[in-house]
Formats: structure tokens, C-alpha cells, sequence
């Protein structure tokens, strides 16, 4: 970890957590490669069915203005990894002019599997945050991407927040999308166009060789949350809801019924809010 200084001012925290899961000869995963630093500490937590499990742990506040993030994960062919977060990440302001950059980059090799299931993302008043994740899946590869993303804290408006998002599927590219809100965006983010005055917006990649011979029937859940193929063995879950938990269990819905149109197993059950420190 390092901190750049200007004039004699704190500019930000560069920060960088790498991790790799290999299969273990045994019927599960190692991670010969565990390292993370400051804000990106990553502990590994009890394994179940084979899948290697680790927790992305905050050791500091931020990301602050002018901190850049880069997080990276690979899963080697016959590996399987899931990867949460201990808590919701929080955007705030900081000293440094510059915006906050959240990085992650991840890759996933043929007859790999990888759940990235991160807790919510929460754009605090004042902060200035870029959100970039990069996904390279191989074309036997298996991915579920999680995102979920609050505009403010209870009774605030939010922070500048950007978001992009690109996944490749072999050499294909399937998806290329950036969400923009905030002050600093252009007029009508909040619109009925895109956000409608909701304050949570979050996502659900799933990427699955299955896909490829069963591509998925277009839906909608309530009113507010879609289920679209993307090209190729992949299918995106969009849901936009007043509050945090409504927005989860807007995803949590359309990913069980995706699933069992897919006769896979169902993923865990709806998983427990983080809490009221962070419920908005």
C-alpha cells in the first residue's frame, strides 16, 4: 500500500489485492496467491462442497477522494471460488482533488467457476467514486456477478458515482454498460428513463455454458427489475428499488427463477441485510 502526497497533502491510497484459485488435487480449491494491503485485506473463510471462500475485509475507511483501488482475482481451470465483502463499501469524501478509482479485474478459465457477490455499494453526499469492473470468462466458464449500489445514506443525496462494467465471453464482448448518477451527471440519470427516483440499482451477471444451448426468455419481475439475454452463454438481471432491501430481494427473485428455468440448483437462500449501521 502507498500514499501519494502533493504539496504536502494527503492525495490518496493506492491499494492493490490479488488473488488466484488453483484446483487442490483433492477434490477442492488452494489459493496459492492471497494478498491484499490496506483497505483490500482478504481472509479466506470456511470452504463448503469444494469452492474456496474469501472475504474481502475494509481496513480502512474509503475509498476517499483521489484513492485508487485495483482488486483482481483468477480461477484456473478446474478451480472454484466465491468472494464476498465483511461489509457494505462506502464512497466518501476525501482530501484529494482527484476522484476515487475502484477497480476489479477478473478472470475465469474454461471448466472454472466464480461467484463475486460483494455487500452494496453506498454513494455518500460529497464523494466522487469510479467504478470499473473488467471480466474475462473463457468460453467453459462459469461466473455469477453481483452489484448493488445505494445513492446515499438515509435523508442524503448521493455522491458522483460511475459505473462501467465489460465482459468478455472467449474473444467475444457481451456487454459494455455505464450507469452515471449524481450531481455531476448528465441531466436525467433520475428520470423516468433510467432511475425514476430510486435510490438503489444493482445487477446480476450470470455466464454459464448452459446459456449457450438454452438461451433465456426476456421477463420482467414487478416493475422494476428485467432478465435479458446478452450474446453468447450469458444473461443480465437489471433492478432499480427505493431502498437497499427491496433492491435485493428484486434480485435474489429473478436469480432463483432464472435458475430453475436453467435446472441448475438454486443458489443460497436471500442473504441476511448487513445490518442497520448501513440500511438506508
Amino acid at each position: 500500500m502507498a500514499v501519494v502526497t502533493v504539496g504536502g497533502g494527503t492525495a490518496g491510497v493506492r491499494a492493490h489485492a490479488r488473488l488466484r484459485a488453483v484446483p487442490d488435487g483433492r477434490g477442492g480449491t488452494a489459493l496459492p496467491v492471497l494478498a491484499g494491503e490496506g483497505p483490500l485485506a482478504l481472509r479466506r473463510t470456511r470452504d463448503a462442497d469444494g469452492e474456496a471462500r474469501v472475504r474481502v475485509v475494509g481496513a480502512m475507511s474509503g475509498p476517499l477522494g483521489g484513492d485508487r483501488f485495483l482488486l483482481e482475482a483468477d480461477v484456473a481451470a478446474g478451480a472454484r471460488l466465491r468472494v464476498g465483502s465483511a461489509a457494505a463499501t462506502i464512497a466518501l469524501p476525501g482530501q484529494g482533488k482527484e476522484p476515487a478509482r475502484y477497480e476489479t479485474r477478473l478472470r475465469v478459465a474454461d471448466d472454472a467457476a466464480l461467484r463475486w457477490e460483494p455487500e452494496p455499494l453506498i454513494s455518500v453526499r460529497g464523494s466522487e467514486l469510479e467504478v470499473l469492473t473488467r471480466v474475462e470468462v473463457a468460453e467453459g466458464g462459469r461466473l455469477l456477478l453481483r452489484e448493488e449500489q445505494v445513492l446515499g445514506r438515509h435523508g442524503e443525496p448521493p455522491g458522483d458515482l460511475r459505473s462501467r462494467l465489460t465482459v468478455r465471453v472467449g474473444p467475444d464482448l457481451v456487454l459494455d454498460q455505464q450507469v452515471t448518477c449524481g450531481p455531476g451527471a448528465p441531466r436525467g440519470w433520475d428520470g423516468p428513463a433510467v432511475l425514476g427516483g430510486h435510490r438503489a440499482v444493482g445487477q446480476v451477471l450470470l455466464v454459464d455454458p448452459v446459456l449457450g444451448a438454452r438461451p433465456v426468455t426476456p421477463g420482467v419481475f414487478g416493475t422494476t427489475a428485467s432478465l435479458v439475454p446478452l450474446p453468447g452463454p450469458a444473461a443480465l438481471i437489471t433492478a432499480v428499488a427505493p431502498d437497499a432491501l427491496r433492491l435485493r430481494r428484486l434480485l435474489d427473485e429473478a436469480l432463483h427463477a432464472l435458475c430453475a428455468t436453467l435446472d441448475r440448483p438454486l443458489p443460497p437462500a436471500p442473504r441476511t441485510p448487513w445490518g442497520a449501521a448501513v440500511s438506508v
